[in-house]
């Protein structure tokens, strides 16, 4: 994946957290686009097995993403399983709210374990495989959290910056082979979005939410896109982070 791709027919794509929402939208659309697609999961197989089969029989990989060890046996297995990897979507994140005068050493680490931590050492391990093949494409999910600061999540937000300050430095250190972007989505609502995300949609210039394929649009911009596009961050929010 060193040069323009027209299309995404046999290319093994990792997604993280693929089992629901966001996750999922983009797995189902990489399989449209012909992809071999890995679904990793953490503890819903349920739905992970679901998306597997509206892949079209996509593999299955659990993971516990707070554990390095487990991260790396998951790229083992799916190397021995798929044979090489050309993309990985690291899209697997957490979400609480709380006072910043609240948080714990405790929640700080629930959050920054997936969102962070576990961002890099998938980008490590999925480098390490991808330049065995001579390249491919990363592609890290931050949010608008990492672009504009929300008071009442203080760790969620320095989660998200790092993830795109990850990107750009990863981008140099991979070079030229492997690319590293970023798609940081604003407000994608779903069933349980509460009156503070509806009231962000209000304040989207474009009048409305975010739908998951439109993230999985900007996602499969990446994959598809030349290696001369590296280090970038596109935000899908409606024009939210402009306001």
């Amino acid at each position: 994946m060193e040069s323009p791709q027209s299309s995404l027919s046999g290319k093994v794509v990792l997604v993280t957290g693929a089992a629901k929402r966001i996750g999922r939208a983009i797995a189902l659309r990489l399989a449209r686009e012909g992809a071999r697609v890995a679904i990793h999961y953490g503890r819903s197989e349920t739905e992970a097995r679901r998306t597997a089969e509206e892949c079209g029989g996509a593999e299955l990989f659990r993971a516990n993403l707070e554990s390095v060890p487990e991260i790396a046996r998951m790229f083992e297995e799916l190397e021995s399983r798929m044979g090489r990897l050309d993309g990985l979507v690291n899209n697997a994140a957490r979400f609480t709210r709380f006072d910043p005068l609240d948080i714990t050493e405790k929640d700080w680490d629930f959050i920054h374990s997936v969102n962070l931590k576990a961002v890099f050492f998938c980008c490590q391990n999925g480098a390490r495989l991808m330049r065995k093949t001579g390249g491919g494409r990363i592609v890290n999910i931050s949010s608008l959290g990492g672009l504009r600061p929300w008071a009442g999540h203080a760790h969620y937000c320095a989660s998200k910056a790092g993830v795109i300050m990850l990107t750009r430095a990863l981008s140099k250190a991979f070079a030229p082979t492997i690319t590293v972007n970023s798609v940081a989505p604003g407000v994608i609502p779903f069933e349980d979005i509460d009156e503070r995300g509806k009231a962000m949609i209000q304040a989207t210039p474009v009048g409305r939410g975010g739908t998951p394929a439109e993230v999985a649009d900007a996602v499969v911009y990446f994959l598809l896109s030349s290696g001369f596009i590296t280090g970038q961050t596109l935000a899908v929010d409606g024009g939210l982070s402009q306001r």
